[in-house]
């Protein structure tokens, strides 16, 4: 089993661009937010039990979760949320596990949005990194990758672990609040110290 660093930070904060990072410095990622866009495109394993669950007005017609439509029946609807995890959570982690065991470099970033709020997640991890900026710096950037109001992302941010939880169960964290020269630098500087690590605690 490789050393498994798990990745996690709140929305707008980074955490794609820090694992594209770590990946360009030969670091295997396995991102469990595109596992769940593959388990959920048309013809994967999700869409089947979806169907069943959800009825087919929650498919598009390509074959693929409706994805906004499922959205609003979440965040309004709290068995439904239930009913969907029980159907994608096993399976994510079917598959993470298995590309985690395939990877071939000395560490794996494991990225997992919801890291601190799954035991699950934390307990296969040796580190926990947290990629960390300002709340605002979070709402003006998915505001403008997105195009959601700010309350929109408000919203979303309320769903998640708090900042503070967050850096409370941070191991190491990246300060994402400036250029991505300063990230580039902070990402460097982790992989040499999870390269150590893997060779003396892997």
């Amino acid at each position: 089993m490789p050393y498994i660093v798990g990745l996690t930070g709140g929305i707008g904060s980074g955490k794609s661009a820090a694992a594209q990072a770590f990946a360009d410095l030969g670091a295997a990622v396995v991102d469990t937010d595109a596992i769940a866009h593959e388990l959920t495109a048309p013809g994967g394993a999700a869409i089947t039990p979806i169907r069943a669950a959800f009825g087919a007005d929650y498919i598009t017609a390509e074959g693929a979760l409706a994805r906004a439509r499922m959205r609003e029946l979440v965040f309004a609807d709290a068995a439904g949320k239930r009913a969907l995890e029980a159907i994608l959570h096993p399976l994510i982690r079917e598959c993470s596990n298995a590309r985690v065991l395939a990877a071939r470099s000395l560490y794996v970033i494991l990225m997992v949005p919801l890291l601190v709020e799954s035991g699950d997640y934390r307990r296969r991890c040796q580190r926990i990194l947290v990629v960390d900026c300002p709340e605002e710096l979070q709402v003006e950037r998915v505001m403008t990758r997105s195009g959601l109001a700010a309350e929109q992302v408000r919203a979303i941010m309320a769903t998640q672990a708090t900042r503070a939880a967050r850096l409370a169960a941070a191991d190491d964290v990246i300060d994402n609040s400036g250029d991505q020269a300063q990230l580039h630098r902070e990402v460097e500087a982790l992989h040499r110290r999870y390269l150590q690590l893997a060779t003396t605690d892997g």
